[in-house]
């Protein structure tokens, strides 16, 4: 069993499966981008009509973006599930990615929609925007804040046969989230091409990616519960059920709107480098 977990990563999520998959998203991003030009254009052209919600996605060339973003989210998402056997702070890091990255797409949609004004008044969207490129900066400096502490604090272990083991057990809960993620991902898009069918076909950040974070926690408390079975000190109990409650915060920030989201966003990342100072100056073992 565990030679098959094994192989079965290394086949999903090795080091030449990774290169691959890079590539393949990298160019599945560029002909997104020029086939939502042409879409774009058609629309405008009068030669094509796009009616309901998912004309919002060709009201603007800045919304032709929003293609290769989301191949790109998609594929930080990948990323997400390969560094699971690593370490609970890497996982969380790449979270943090995930987090800007929706924010930043999230600016350029309401940046094709913002509306010029002739006097001084600031309209709510123009605010909102405002507000966004504030959480923006803060999620970036968090994320790169996060990865230069996490990686000068993290320490060589011996592989002892218990460490082996528990890294085993996250292989095996990665393999899993592979394919909830690959199922997730075609329940999504199937759903949202039936919605533009109806008239509807509204994009946001809840598509998919609500889903998959609710897997996700189930993902790092399990991982969690399994832990304690190695490490029974509480000081990792508590900087990993941290890191958990990082990840329920992200997740409540992707399905609320406006304001509180950005909050939410903000809030998350600074929990997560928070943690990370506390149990760093305390000499606490990181990478587990």
């Amino acid at each position: 069993m565990p030679e098959w977990n094994k192989k079965a990563f290394q086949m999903s999520m090795g080091d030449f499966s990774e290169d691959f998959i890079r590539k393949v998203a990298i160019v599945l991003a560029v002909v997104g981008f020029f086939v939502h030009i042409l879409v774009w254009a058609l629309f405008k052209t009068e030669n094509i009509t796009i009616n309901g919600d998912a004309s919002e996605l060709v009201k603007s060339p800045l919304s032709t973006l929003y293609t290769p973003f989301s191949i790109l989210l998609v594929y930080e998402v990948y990323q997400l599930i390969r560094t699971i056997p690593d370490s609970f702070s890497s996982s969380v890091g790449k979270q943090y990615e995930i987090a800007t990255l929706l924010v930043v797409r999230d600016i350029l949609k309401r940046l094709s929609g913002v509306q010029n004004s002739e006097d001084w008044k600031i309209s709510a969207d123009l605010g909102f925007l405002l507000v966004e490129c504030m959480a923006f900066l803060v999620l970036l400096y968090t994320s790169l804040t996060y990865f230069r502490m996490s990686n000068s604090s993290e320490k060589s272990e011996e592989m002892t046969d218990d460490i082996a083991i528990f890294v085993e057990a996250k292989r095996g809960i990665a393999n899993a989230m592979l394919l909830i993620f690959l199922a997730t991902a075609a329940y999504s898009f199937y759903t949202w091409v039936d919605s533009v069918q109806e008239g509807g076909g509204s994009v946001s950040r809840v598509i998919f990616f609500l889903d998959f974070f609710t897997f996700l926690i189930l993902a790092d408390i399990l991982i969690l519960l399994i832990s304690y079975w190695f490490y029974t000190d509480f000081g990792n109990l508590a900087r990993n059920t941290g890191f958990v409650l990082s990840t329920v915060i992200i997740r409540v920030a992707i399905s609320s709107e406006g304001v509180s989201s950005m909050i939410l966003f903000t809030l998350s990342g600074l929990i997560g480098i928070a943690i990370l100072r506390i149990f760093t100056q305390n000499n606490s073992k990181i990478n587990i």
